[in-house]
């Protein structure tokens, strides 16, 4: 079955979710590419979007539509050509609408996963629960006529286990789009040792289509991003407890979040990024991977307990963002959570003490958006961490370890067999985390 041929039936699982919404819309694009070229004319492309909530699947189609017309937009001298056929389009307005009008058209938003049994291809990205992957997979397996093949968007779960689980017999890779799927241009690529050849090169050529930055990770769980993300946090997490004792709780959090962030030139703070991402979606990852990982303490009382308090992260259907660790206004970080009370404290009664404890940045300090697009970067953070390690403050005290405890957990996916060499970590977090410089440097030797 050729490229194309294993693109005209295609479903997506957990369609309207923030991963699922990115997949179909990246993978209609394609359809669209390949229904527009005059050598796959007679073709039919159908893209089923299901996902259990009828109202969701309403906001995906508004999605869908306000994303492709602004692709529309940005290629509307290519689409000229491609509509150069057709008499009736003839300004640019119409042309655009007609595009948008035959991307949507291969669109079929449904809540019956049956509408699988008959797709050669099914993308899954429902939540990070290995048994609900493994039952919504294994029935489509059973009904599917067509020898589908699975594309997993799991962060976590190793791919052997799920094929080994439903019983696939190596038709399944993992394909970890980084959020959100349309914008960034990361891919984890996980084969299983089971996998398919075959199933391996429809992923790659997949990834370059879409102009996707694939890094091969190792069928370990958690692999690299997350390998190194959850271990992060955790590292980030026992330095505000240690401190809690001292400082207490709020001003602990503030600071370690500072420093992760400020300190260390990212684009947030390590409870920030915690909440982005969910303290209930964080607590199921390093649920699969303590499980599978046993003795290295890949879990957190401090997540537990939060979530246990109904604070939980995570974004709204919208894209705002939830309270967690840290209240947010506007998107940005405005208070900080105190257990004892249930209720958060404004950032400005915790500013001012908690940076004169840390003390001031690096002279050199510039903040991140500053410097991941400086034309001599490498020049710039030689200079500052170089400036970093001489201080003698507890800003950059927590700050240098940090950077060497980042940096052991990237060496160690590698002398771990998770990530193959140094450079696939850093791609990783520089891609993927967007950080401005990998965790494996000379910064923090």
């Amino acid at each position: 079955m050729s490229y194309a041929e294993r693109l005209e039936n295609v479903t997506v699982l957990g369609a309207a979710g923030k991963m699922g919404s990115g997949i179909v819309l990246l993978t209609a694009l394609e359809m669209a590419d390949l229904a527009l070229d005059p050598a796959h004319k007679d073709r039919e492309f159908t893209l089923n979007a299901v996902d259990i909530s009828s109202k969701a699947l309403t906001g995906l189609v508004k999605y869908l539509r306000a994303q492709v017309l602004r692709t529309a937009e940005k290629k509307t001298v290519a689409l000229r050509a491609v509509y150069a056929d057709r008499a009736d389009l003839i300004e640019n307005e119409d042309i655009i609408r007609q595009y948008v009008e035959d991307v949507l058209a291969f669109v079929r938003p449904t809540t019956r996963i049956e509408a699988a049994h008959g797709s050669t291809l099914v993308f899954e990205a429902v939540n990070e629960n290995p048994d609900l992957k493994v039952k919504l997979l294994a029935g489509i397996k059973d009904n599917n006529s067509r020898g589908a093949w699975f594309l997993t968007n799991t962060s976590s779960i190793p791919i052997s286990e799920l094929d080994a689980r439903i019983g696939l017999g190596g038709r399944i890779v993992g394909f970890h789009f980084y959020n959100p799927p349309a914008v960034q241009k990361l891919v984890e690529v996980i084969r299983a040792g089971t996998t398919l050849p075959e199933l391996a090169e429809f992923a790659a050529q997949y990834a370059k289509k879409l102009r996707k930055t694939v890094v091969a990770s190792n069928d370990v769980a958690g692999f690299i991003g997350n390998g190194h993300f959850m271990r992060d946090a955790l590292h980030g997490i026992a330095d505000a407890e240690r401190l809690s004792g001292q400082y207490g709780f709020v001003d602990a959090v503030y600071m370690v979040n500072k420093v992760s962030q400020e300190f260390l030139i990212r684009p947030m703070g390590i409870f920030q990024l915690v909440d982005y991402v969910g303290l209930d979606v964080c607590r199921f990852i390093l649920g699969v991977m303590n499980e599978r990982l046993p003795g290295q303490g890949l879990r957190s009382p401090l997540v537990d307990g939060m979530l246990g308090m109904g604070v939980a992260g995570g974004q709204f259907p919208d894209g705002s963002q939830k309270d967690g660790f840290l209240k947010y206004e506007k998107g940005r970080p405005a208070g900080v959570f105190n257990p004892d009370t249930k209720a958060y404290v404004p950032l400005a009664e915790i500013s001012a003490r908690c940076d004169e404890r840390l003390g001031p940045l690096p002279s050199s300090a510039k903040p991140w958006k500053g410097v991941i697009g400086m034309a001599d970067k490498a020049g710039f953070l030689e200079g500052y961490f170089k400036e970093l390690r001489k201080m003698d403050t507890l800003g950059a005290d927590l700050a240098r370890e940090y950077g060497r405890r980042s940096k052991e957990i990237g060496l160690g996916l590698v002398r771990d067999g998770v990530a193959r060499k140094d450079e696939d970590v850093n791609t990783v977090m520089l891609t993927g985390f967007y950080h401005a410089y990998g965790p494996v440097n000379g910064y923090f030797d």
